[in-house]
């Protein structure tokens, strides 16, 4: 038996075959990555095309939202709104430089929102007030109240319908100002790579206003606007001042500065910049840091409500059960 394998595996013609079978397994070994082709190319070309989509989609939403807002503040107000606040003169009586700049920085740009806001803040106090008063007297709420009570719930409801598109507003200019602040940092780093690869300041805005805005649509527009300002603006530091005001954060005031500095004395933009952009990003940090610090307070609470419990039963349940049990079978052994 071993001579016949000894003589079969020593075949001149087994032998070629043996080395015919390897040469083509070592050339299929070879050739397979070059005909499967490059895989980091291909996932590089995939990641590049997806990106010049998302890219393309930013900027369709971009151009969508400010072509929205265009058409908002173009449209035509309704004429008994506008009448009633001219022949009440409620711009005199309700609207001073502090409400302007609440409305600019909750995003409401023109004179359509301060004639709603004006409107609105004359309507609803009467709307409040009647529906109060329907709801206590007509439909009989809170029966069991004198009509004093009653009477001082209205005038509750009222002053609050008087002070609700206040509220709103403030609400609004809030989320807002969040949204800038979370994102302001980066577009900072964006803007001093503009800035130091040699573009002015009105293209390094229209880049970062292109990037930026998956992160943060309000900071784009903002860009976009002040932009717009620096090209027909008779002084910069006028459309600077401008964007400071609209975000009302003093991050951006501090930028704005710089910036006005920077153009006045012929100052370095990049290094103001740079050192802007740091300080923005250690006030985001300490802010997470401020954040989490307060976590374990806050989770006091619910622990003490909700694990403190079920720790117990699982840790005293089992002895529980085995007492329950002793005492069941020792009545049964009486």
């Amino acid at each position: 038996m071993s001579e016949t394998i000894v003589k079969a595996v020593t075949d001149p013609a087994f032998v070629i075959a043996m080395l015919v079978a390897v040469a083509v397994f070592a050339t299929m070994l070879t050739l397979m990555p070059a005909l499967s082709g490059n895989s980091m190319k291909a996932r590089m070309k995939s990641v590049a095309l997806e990106r010049d989509e998302l890219r393309a989609k930013q900027r369709a939403r971009l151009a969508a939202e400010a072509d929205r807002r265009r058409r908002g503040l173009r449209e035509e107000q309704s004429t008994g709104m506008r009448n009633i606040v001219e022949r009440l003169d409620l711009r005199r009586a309700l609207a001073d430089e502090k409400t302007l700049n609440s409305l600019k920085m909750a995003g409401f740009r023109g004179q359509n929102p301060l004639t709603r806001f004006l409107f609105f803040r004359l309507v609803l106090p009467f709307v409040g007030l009647a529906g109060a008063a329907v709801y206590l007297f007509l439909l009989g709420g809170m029966p069991d109240k004198p009509l004093f009570i009653k009477a001082f719930v209205c005038i509750l409801v009222a002053y609050g319908g008087f002070y609700a598109p206040v509220l709103y507003v403030s609400n609004r200019a809030s989320k807002r100002k969040a949204s800038i602040q979370k994102a302001w940092p980066d577009a900072l780093d964006l803007t001093l790579i503009c800035v130091e690869s040699g573009m002015s300041v009105e293209a390094a805005f229209r880049k970062v206003a292109e990037e930026i805005g998956s992160q943060s649509v309000e900071l784009a527009e903002e860009f976009v606007l002040t932009n717009a300002e620096l090209s027909f603006l008779q002084e910069r530091r006028q459309a600077y001042e401008n964007l400071a005001g609209r975000t009302g954060l003093e991050s951006v005031k501090s930028v704005a500065q710089a910036l006005i500095q920077a153009e006045r004395y012929g100052t370095p933009v990049a290094h103001a910049l740079r050192v802007l952009s740091q300080e923005s990003r250690e006030m985001r940090m300490n802010a997470a840091e401020k954040k989490a610090a307060a976590l374990p307070p806050k989770l006091t609470v619910p622990m003490i409500l909700f694990f403190l419990p079920v720790l117990f039963a699982v840790i005293l349940g089992p002895a529980g059960i085995q007492v329950s049990e002793r005492g069941v079978f020792g009545q049964a052994q009486q």
